[in-house]
């Protein structure tokens, strides 16, 4: 089994973006890409109303790295630390060397390649410093920017599930794509 430390945390770097930890300077952002129904209508969870809500999820996600139970970071562009979007590894399956990858931008950077960029910079953290054997996404099939970007990468659809997930009186399908350590050209 995988002993998950994310002490102290890391920054990532790419060519373009900084990747760093969320702080509470952080709230108007989280709340603009949180309380987007434009950027949330793929996610199966409640829009943030306020700055309470958007403070609340930035402690979520400090909560889970203090607990090593999961890790996120901030998307910024180098040169700018406004946060342009979120992603890391949620539903960590340490007895599997397992992980799932989760990640959002604010609506005005899609396009760039940022999240593409972002998420190889996440899947070699995972791969490397976490030493996972698999990386997963779960996404919507109707998400297909998210799709492309996985696909560019080299992520398999592993499954399409039908109506697995209930939320707030509708079933959602997921589709499930994946990569393993082996296949992932660093």
């Amino acid at each position: 089994m995988l002993i998950i430390n994310f002490h102290p945390f890391q920054n990532l770097e790419t060519k373009r973006l900084l990747l760093r930890q969320l702080d509470n300077k952080d709230v108007n952002e989280v709340l603009e890409l949180r309380g987007n129904p434009e950027t949330m209508k793929f996610i199966p969870r409640p829009l943030a109303k306020n700055t309470d809500d958007a403070l609340e999820h930035i402690k979520m996600i400090n909560d889970k790295i203090d607990e090593n139970v999961g890790i996120n970071w901030a998307i910024t562009v180098k040169g700018s630390d406004k946060m342009i979007g979120l992603l890391g590894h949620y539903r960590i399956q340490p007895e599997n060397h397992r992980a799932e990858i989760g990640y959002m931008i604010l609506p005005q950077y899609n396009g760039k390649g940022y999240v593409t960029e972002a998420v190889k910079a996440v899947m070699e953290y995972g791969f490397n410093q976490m030493n996972l054997h698999s990386i997963e996404a779960v996404i919507d099939p109707e998400n297909i920017a998210s799709e492309r970007v996985l696909q560019k990468i080299g992520f398999v659809k592993e499954a399409h599930i039908l109506e697995n997930e209930l939320y707030e009186g509708k079933f959602w399908d997921t589709v499930i794509y994946s990569m393993l350590k082996r296949n992932y050209k660093f």
